[in-house]
């Protein structure tokens, strides 16, 4: 079932391991909250082209989440990675150019350290970016305040950080029980690790 559109968080970001700390726990903290992360790996149809995917998650969800961490050269024979800040272009267009509901979406930019952003997309200066420097609980935090401004139950960022703890403890619980191995676990993808934190929501938030 598509998660309604003013639950839907869309999430644009790195999918990879070493970002998942920080992907992971923003998830969470959305899910906590009472929203649907969506995220262009959840489509499993390979058929569907990705743009045509991560359109349709934009035209869904009323927030965007956008981290712009990895958008910098990190050695000298690399280029910049440019779809996270095209996504949030697609985001801020939807926005400017719809109709309806599309007219009221948000979004939160996310970045790793204070003004990387400037070096590689000077046209937002102005915009409220939040900085992580690669802390999940800042983003987490950073999420949690965002939501609870745009009408989020107030909870506090302790609670849902406890709350997360316990959710992992259950999660590689019940995956060991199952038969799953540690490095198993670690390399279960983010989608299957969101769907497990709405079944614990789902079960009570049992220990």
């Amino acid at each position: 079932m598509t998660p309604p559109f003013d639950r839907s968080v869309f999430i644009n970001c790195p999918f990879d391991d070493d970002f998942a700390p920080l992907l992971q726990a923003m998830a969470f903290c959305v899910v906590y909250l009472g929203f649907f992360p969506r995220l262009a790996p959840e489509n499993a149809d390979n058929s569907a082209a990705r743009l045509d995917r991560i359109i349709e998650l934009i035209r869904g969800s009323k927030y965007g989440i956008h981290d712009l961490s990895r958008c910098k050269f990190s050695d000298t024979d690399q280029y910049a990675r440019m779809n996270m800040p095209f996504e949030l272009g697609l985001d801020h267009a939807c926005r400017k150019f719809g109709t309806g509901g599309l007219a009221d979406k948000v979004i939160l930019v996310l970045e790793h350290a204070k003004y990387d952003y400037q070096k590689t997309l000077s046209d937002i200066s102005g915009w409220d970016i939040k900085v992580h420097n690669g802390s999940f609980e800042k983003s987490m935090l950073h999420v949690r305040t965002w939501l609870v401004a745009h009408g989020a139950e107030k909870i506090g960022q302790s609670r849902i950080q406890g709350k997360y703890a316990d959710f992992q403890g259950w999660y590689w619980k019940r995956e060991l029980a199952a038969g799953s191995s540690e490095n198993d676990i670690r390399e279960y993808p983010t989608t299957e690790f969101i769907v497990a934190m709405h079944e614990w929501m789902d079960a009570g938030q049992p220990l």
